[in-house]
């Protein structure tokens, strides 16, 4: 069988986390931070549209851009005979008449998600903003990313858009992780992702990619060696790396304004605060 296997979530969800526990468990051995696109790659590069669109990304508009995602997003699935796995952020949309995420190339999906009181604080934090803008963005329907030299535009959307797009309907081909099940039962969480993609590392082996994997270890080799996806930005990507720091950062304001926008969707995952 070969297609895309998606690792779709939100902007810092944990995306990053389980690219690197794959890694280790596939490739049996540690695979550096900077290394991980031997084994996973993005779909919002360059190299997939500047081919096909004939200029630099910077001189494309958004709809020029839109006639050849679905193209570019084959090509990345006839990279390889078998399966390859694509990080995403893009919500499970289509934009400007063309699907965000390929269907006819798609083999399956890990969906990864995040509290997103806690993502509001990391947000702020990744793109160097005051906390009320990173709610602004983690709340606004429709919400993109815009085209660089490097990436094409994605399809954000609001938190709650986007988890809704990825889970409303259940399928056998979709595994759903929350970054709290993620440090809290890592290896139930991370047998079941393995489990789901028919691997049978053995305890010790899991449990080894999970030390790896740990967000210790990812932080201490980002201030030895630096870190190709850390943006101008962010002081650091791996930052802290815990569940509910939003307690000790968010007024009670802020928490009820992300609430009342993305309510029903955290009352599915869990993440109503009493």
């Amino acid at each position: 069988m070969g297609g895309i296997v998606w690792l779709a979530s939100f902007p810092k969800s944990g995306n990053t986390w389980v690219r690197h526990l794959l890694h280790t468990v596939i490739g049996g051995e540690r695979h550096g931070i900077n290394r991980m696109d031997t084994l996973t790659v993005g779909d919002a590069a360059a190299k997939w549209y500047e081919p096909l669109l004939g200029k630099p990304l910077g001189r494309c508009s958004d709809e020029e851009i839109a006639r050849v995602r679905p193209e570019a997003l084959r090509s990345i699935a006839l990279q390889t005979p078998g399966l390859v796995f694509v990080k995403t952020h893009n919500a499970l949309v289509a934009h400007l008449g063309a699907p965000m995420i390929e269907g006819s190339v798609t083999a399956g999906a890990i969906y990864i998600l995040r509290n997103p009181l806690d993502v509001a604080v990391s947000l702020a934090s990744f793109q160097a903003v005051s906390i009320d803008t990173a709610i602004d963005e983690l709340t606004r329907r429709g919400a993109l990313g815009p085209t660089s030299d490097r990436f094409v535009y994605q399809y954000f959307g609001s938190w709650a858009e986007h988890v809704e797009s990825w889970t409303r309907r259940p399928m056998r081909q979709l595994h759903v992780m929350r970054y709290e099940d993620m440090l809290e039962r890592p290896m139930e969480t991370f047998g079941a992702l393995a489990r789901f993609l028919m691997l049978s590392p053995s305890r010790e082996r899991l449990q080894a990619a999970i030390d790896a994997s740990s967000f210790d270890r990812l932080r201490q080799e980002e201030e030895e060696h630096g870190f190709v996806e850390r943006p101008d930005t962010a002081e650091r990507f791996f930052r802290e790396g815990r569940a509910g720091q939003w307690k000790d950062v968010l007024s009670q304001a802020q928490v009820q304004r992300v609430v009342d926008a993305l309510g029903p969707q955290m009352e599915r995952f869990g993440y109503l605060p009493k």
